[in-house]
């Protein structure tokens, strides 16, 4: 089966035809994946590197996927799905707004940056603690943070907002 995925943003073609195989963008990568707990807990086996990740439907065929302290966040829509959309002119822009939600229930141990810090993609924004392990939230986009929601110490349930960051070329931005 044919997948058409966008991970923050960058567009991918997933085909599982193999229970041990999947072809990424047209290159074959050995596979293995299990749900660790219902709390979606997963473990990624994935051309002999070892991942652990927290996995949380969104919204839809949208997912949260937390992997080395980095939020992703992933659409996934079957061929025909995706078809369909594109035939309907309903695929989603790219937006402009990055809103850094929590993937699980934790404490906040810290917040790096302040509210209208310039950050890149990547940099840490927040460290959340959760089942006793430090987990980096980092910005997935350049731009401007604009909100902070939280503050350490602040105890987080799944889904909270915590963080807004806009791309510093958006228009309307005031100093």
């Amino acid at each position: 089966m044919k997948y058409m995925t966008s991970v923050n943003g960058k567009e991918y073609v997933i085909e599982v035809d193999r229970d041990c195989e999947v072809v990424v963008n047209g290159e074959p990568h050995a596979i293995d994946f299990h749900n660790l707990t219902a709390r979606g807990l997963v473990s990624l086996l994935l051309d002999n590197h070892s991942y652990e990740g927290v996995v949380e439907e969104n919204s839809g065929n949208i997912w949260d996927v937390l992997l080395r302290g980095e939020l992703y966040e992933v659409k996934v829509q079957d061929e025909r799905a995706y078809r369909l959309a594109k035939a309907r002119g309903v695929l989603a822009e790219a937006s402009n707004e990055a809103v850094i939600k929590s993937p699980m229930p934790g404490i906040i141990v810290a917040v790096l940056v302040d509210e209208r810090d310039l950050v890149k993609k990547g940099d840490t924004i927040i460290i959340l603690e959760s089942m006793k392990m430090e987990n980096e939230l980092k910005s997935p986009i350049d731009g401007i943070v604009t909100k902070i929601m939280v503050e350490a110490g602040d105890s987080v349930e799944k889904g909270f907002k915590m963080a807004v960051i806009v791309n510093e070329d958006e228009e309307g931005l005031e100093d």
